[in-house]
């Protein structure tokens, strides 16, 4: 019998892991790209960004611009998201459980974004044990066309709902993780850096999709 597409994948995935970060990040990117181009329904780009938009300034004028608890309650509406983002981006990828964390590095950079937001950031700044990288967002489609008032370009992270999605999907493949913005452009930094930082794999928990 031929053999599923879950099977080749997961085989595939599996011989990765003993070769190159290269070999890895080319794989991942043409698996990001096919599934983006032929299994993703796409959505009018303006539209997404207007809509982020309207929940951005409607939490703001709830929170009375208390920007430390919009960041919070951003995250909080990523992390919900994430939880139950994962089986869906699980079950169009067929991808397994990475062995570590650079490997898992490229599935979120060049999978994850790139099915979800269409864009594929890099990955900077590993520590020596390799357990915490940056991604770098050379791009970032939830800020097109914003511009924040003065009075919140040194406390609101305006995107912070992606280090909330991050933080709950990865949680549910068993990663406890901390992720949370270093920079971003509509700051006024030069770059847009997202920090994930390895805390513990949390071995007790039955792994999503397994029994």
């Amino acid at each position: 019998m031929p053999k599923s597409r879950s099977s080749s994948l997961s085989a595939h995935t599996a011989s990765l892991s003993s070769k190159s970060v290269a070999s890895q990040a080319k794989f991942f990117k043409t698996l990001g790209e096919d599934i983006w181009k032929n299994k993703t329904e796409k959505v009018n780009a303006e539209l997404f960004i207007m809509t982020y938009g309207v929940i951005v300034q409607q939490l703001c004028q709830d929170l009375n611009n208390d920007y430390i608890k919009i960041n919070e309650n951003l995250f909080s509406m990523g992390y919900n998201i994430g939880v139950r983002l994962i089986e869906d981006f699980l079950a169009r990828t067929a991808l397994p459980r990475c062995p570590n964390m650079t490997m898992t590095s490229e599935v979120i950079t060049k999978v994850a974004f790139k099915i979800f937001l269409n864009i594929t950031p890099q990955v900077e700044n590993w520590h020596t044990n390799r357990e915490s990288f940056s991604i770098i967002l050379t791009e970032n489609p939830l800020v097109e066309f914003v511009e924040l008032p003065q009075e919140a370009t040194k406390q609101l992270w305006y995107s912070n709902i992606i280090c909330g999605v991050l933080k709950g999907a990865l949680e549910m493949v068993q990663l406890d993780c901390d992720v949370f913005f270093i920079t971003d452009v509509l700051r006024g930094d030069l770059t847009t850096e997202i920090k994930v930082k390895l805390n513990k794999i949390l071995k007790d928990e039955i792994p999503l999709g397994e029994d």
